[in-house]
């Protein structure tokens, strides 16, 4: 196999230490897990158990399956250019900077609206148990919350994780406890059985991949590890190694909560609302105490744990494209003290306000931005995988640099195909007027400073 080049410092590629180095691998696996939230079946349990007519832990597991292969492809590039930006720094330099651009422009959709996202799925749930108190008081809060806890410092943040997923465990075994309990029982005629894996009278390969092109939007946040990578004290291939062991964690734990779901109650056409179906197993399974746990667990776990680390992450992808003069430098400002990305930080807590108050009642078409954006920076992913290690590098590790990201681009293509059209149509404007403002760059002759070396 061909020698590869190797980059094993920020300095080497171009760039200042600037950003405090305190991660360990245990704070990056968290970080993860806290970003996909180990109870996140608890909020669309409903769709992908009528999506995949009742094989629900089938749909997680091919899920889990296909995200692997992108989790391998950013592990590649995170060995490679161990530097913050994530998928747009591994475009920028595996395929080169307007391709860079672009990748960073689609992934800026996801990132950068997701929190927002979260914050107006959090509030509106505890604005219906607390109906006194409106739902701008519950955006403020979370908004103002976790942007100080992520201004303090990356060490504040990764202290608030590993409380706050302590916690999502803490719920989800008490579920799995008392499901597991109400099976024995034989509550709603529950008993075990491997149909929530596979069931032949139900299963067909269109049926199950359609229920997965949901399931799979559970796993979207592990890839945020990468933009860490600045930040980590383990070497750089901690970061590889923390995106696909909390992508395993986290996957087995939402195959077990979706198989007991499914044991307790296994007619998926009853529920009442898919909106609150895992909620009303809950009920069944423990009584209303349960049912309130979840709902408030969710809540808190998508409005200040997921919240918390998406603010995180987006901040040091406007730090990096800032940085390289893709956006306005000012982003890439780090704080004296805190040594923080702040600039950024505040960026992202008032375009949440923004973004909340705007999408207030169309939280449907927030998502579709999120989940566009964050599938078609994979496919960039992929494709600068290849064309790095084989075409730069000279590559002959077929296996990693070829079939495996090959693999995730064909899985994570069929995802994206099975998309709606609102969020094709809205994703594929964003990607327009980022054409527009890359014309714009060139024009204003504002390149990246890596212009002259790619």
């Amino acid at each position: 196999m061909a020698q590869l080049e190797t980059n094993t410092s920020v300095e080497s590629l171009g760039y200042k230490q600037e950003l405090k180095r305190s991660l360990t691998f245990v704070d990056l696996l968290i970080y993860g897990m806290v970003f996909m939230v180990p109870i996140a079946p608890f909020g669309i349990y409903g769709y992908v158990a009528q999506g995949s007519k009742g094989m629900v832990a089938l749909a997680y597991l091919i899920g889990m399956v296909g995200m692997i292969f992108t989790a391998l492809s950013y592990a590649r590039m995170a060995e490679a250019f161990p530097i913050a930006g994530s998928v747009y720094s591994y475009a920028q330099r595996g395929m080169n900077e307007y391709v860079g651009f672009m990748a960073g422009w689609v992934i800026l959709l996801d990132y950068i609206f997701v929190p927002a996202l979260l914050y107006l799925v959090s509030a509106a749930a505890l604005a219906d148990i607390v109906p006194q108190v409106p739902i701008s008081v519950w955006l403020v809060l979370f908004i103002a919350m976790n942007t100080v806890i992520n201004i303090l410092g990356i060490e504040m943040t990764a202290k608030a994780n590993k409380v706050i997923v302590v916690l999502e465990l803490i719920v989800l075994a008490v579920f799995v406890i008392t499901g597991i309990i109400a099976i024995i029982k034989g509550v709603n005629g529950a008993q075990f059985t491997f149909k929530p894996l596979y069931d032949p009278n139900h299963f067909s390969a269109e049926t199950v991949m359609g229920a997965v092109s949901v399931a799979v939007l559970s796993f979207l946040g592990f890839d945020a590890v990468s933009t860490l990578a600045e930040e980590t004290r383990d070497g750089k291939s901690s970061i590889g190694k923390a995106i696909i062991f909390a992508l395993l964690v986290v996957g087995a734990l939402f195959i077990v909560q979706t198989w007991v779901a499914a044991l307790i109650w296994p007619d998926y056409t009853t529920f009442k609302n898919a909106d609150v179906a895992f909620y009303q197993i809950a009920e069944l399974a423990g009584g209303p105490w349960l049912k309130w746990t979840t709902i408030v667990a969710t809540a808190l776990s998508w409005g200040i744990a997921n919240a918390l680390v998406a603010q995180a992450a987006i901040s040091r992808i406007l730090y990096s494209m800032g940085r390289d003069r893709k956006l306005p430098s000012v982003l890439a400002k780090v704080h004296p003290k805190f040594q923080t990305p702040y600039v950024s930080t505040l960026l992202v807590a008032v375009i949440s306000l923004i973004v909340t108050t705007v999408f207030a009642s169309q939280i449907d078409k927030l998502a579709s931005l999120v989940n566009f954006g964050a599938l078609t920076a994979f496919l960039f992913l992929h494709v600068s995988v290849m064309n790095y290690f084989l075409r730069k590098q000279k590559s002959n590790d077929y296996i990693n640099h070829l079939l495996f990201p090959l693999i995730g681009f064909v899985i994570i293509g069929y995802v994206w195909m099975n998309l709606d059209p609102l969020s094709k149509k809205l994703g594929l404007i964003w990607i327009a007027i980022g054409l527009v403002y890359l014309v714009f760059l060139r024009l204003t002759n504002k390149d990246s400073r890596l212009s002259g070396e790619l």
